[in-house]
């Protein structure tokens, strides 16, 4: 029992690995997007546009197994093709986080845009005729104000992030769930191996709601802050 109980709390770490690099991943791709959507240059706006609607709509899972088989498929087919013997297999990890970074990362940019959309567009134009660039402005004008604005979605992309990595133990990556799915295997006792790792979950979500709570104050300081 205490040998299960020990792999889980070690799949515990992995998770976190993977939920930290899928979020750093989903920022990324979040900011990018919010910019392209907000150009007002047509080309970028539609393909933000498109990211946003197809994969905002195709199920995590199914995009987590298209990645993980579709694209080492599609990789070693390349290879054949251009005459190598050489094969490819996804790193599981690898995977997980980059399918995972790339689905929120479609969120976090509805996210994003939103918030910089909250913001008044006279302050941005005031920081632009004292002579601010779009770069400084951003930084000491916008970014502070997004921030705001974007940490009730935020946070609960973030929370629905951490249980999304669940998914990525089809893909054979040994974490929390994994080890939990092996324990039940072996011992016959899902109940017990399962409602510990939903604990753990909940344990990461419930300081994770605690830490953006106080984020969310400290960015809110002499306004009326939305509660998380």
């Amino acid at each position: 029992m205490n040998a299960y109980v020990t792999a889980i709390l070690q799949g515990a770490l992995l998770t976190v690995a993977v939920s930290v690099s899928a979020l750093l991943v989903s920022i990324v791709l979040g900011l990018l997007g919010a910019g392209a959507k907000l150009s007002g240059r047509p080309v970028w706006v539609a393909l933000a546009t498109a990211y946003t609607t197809i994969i905002r709509g195709i199920p995590e899972l199914v995009l987590m197994l298209l990645i993980f088989y579709g694209g080492t498929i599609g990789l070693n087919n390349a290879l054949e093709w251009l005459g190598s013997e050489a094969t490819v297999d996804i790193n599981p990890f690898l995977a997980g986080v980059l399918t995972i970074g790339f689905i929120y990362g479609a969120y976090m940019t509805e996210t994003f845009r939103g918030a910089i959309l909250s913001i008044p567009k006279g302050q941005m134009e005031a920081a632009w005729a004292f002579g601010m660039g779009r770069t400084q402005t951003f930084i000491r004008i916008t970014a502070p104000q997004m921030v705001r604005y974007a940490l009730p979605g935020f946070t609960n992309n973030w929370l629905v992030l951490i249980k999304a990595t669940a998914l990525v133990s089809l893909i054979g990556l040994q974490e929390m769930t994994y080890a939990a799915k092996q324990a039940s295997a072996a011992t016959r006792s899902p109940f017990v191996f399962f409602l510990f790792t939903a604990g753990l979950f909940l344990l990461y979500t419930t300081v994770s709601l605690a830490a953006l709570r106080k984020l969310n104050t400290r960015f809110s300081l002499g306004t009326q802050h939305a509660k998380l």
